[in-house]
């Protein structure tokens, strides 16, 4: 079978003065198609650049990241971003809503932009809100709903062009630890629901305990569990 990610040797590091900062060192790692792995790791391990580096938002110094089988290294800039979209969906700690918009139109952005029609992208969006208990809220603007809620738009935005993969960077980090476990759940349903593959950074070792497997960054690698 396939791996839906597949990162190989993957290493980066940043220039700071002329100091060389190694975030990452020989990460390897395969997500299976509707895996879902936890990525911990403490605060400045690297779980972002990692995320940023599976999802083509940035290019590693060394390595391979394979999707869906396709080496991703000599894509144009181009290519990537057309890849990205279709491929990757991303959720990060802060939701990133937009103001003007209701939630429904939040949601339903993605796929006009993917161009769907109208009727198409307010059916999806509709469904997956519905999924994730905010069919009463679908016109409510941002400022309207709770943090939890706003968080559960965000993860429906992620996935409403129907991505192979989830990215999730500490999705409820910003939330009570009540909050942050029921708005956790849902999003696990959800991905599990639509038979997608997830990536979920997060520090929290509970929440990490409900996923397939988890994987640690530590000093720069990677180490299962």
């Amino acid at each position: 079978m396939t791996a839906t990610l597949e990162l190989n040797n993957i290493a980066r590091s940043f220039h700071q003065g002329e100091e060389v900062i190694q975030v990452l060192r020989s990460i390897d790692l395969k997500i299976a198609p509707g895996e879902i792995v936890a990525l911990v790791g403490p605060s400045g391990a690297g779980k972002t650049t990692l995320l940023q580096i599976a999802g083509l938002l940035e290019l590693p110094n060394g390595g391979t990241v394979m999707m869906n089988g396709r080496n991703c290294n000599d894509l144009t800039d181009g290519d990537r971003t057309n890849l990205r979209r279709e491929f990757a969906g991303f959720v990060y700690q802060f939701h990133y809503l937009l103001q003007e918009f209701s939630a429904l139109e939040n949601v339903m952005l993605p796929s006009l932009i993917a161009g769907k029609t109208r009727a198409q992208a307010k059916a999806r969006a509709q469904d997956l809100l519905e999924r994730l208990g905010l069919g009463h809220r679908l016109h409510h603007r941002p400022m309207k709903l709770s943090g939890g809620e706003q968080q559960r738009v965000a993860i429906a935005r992620a996935i409403a062009n129907e991505p192979k993969i989830l990215l999730a960077d500490e999705p409820t980090g910003n939330l009570d630890m009540t909050t942050a476990e029921t708005v956790f759940n849902e999003m696990v349903k959800l991905v599990r629901d639509t038979g997608l593959s997830a990536l979920v950074a997060t520090h929290n070792l509970d929440l990490a305990a409900k996923m397939d497997r988890s994987v640690r960054l530590i000093e720069g690698k990677l180490v299962s569990g």
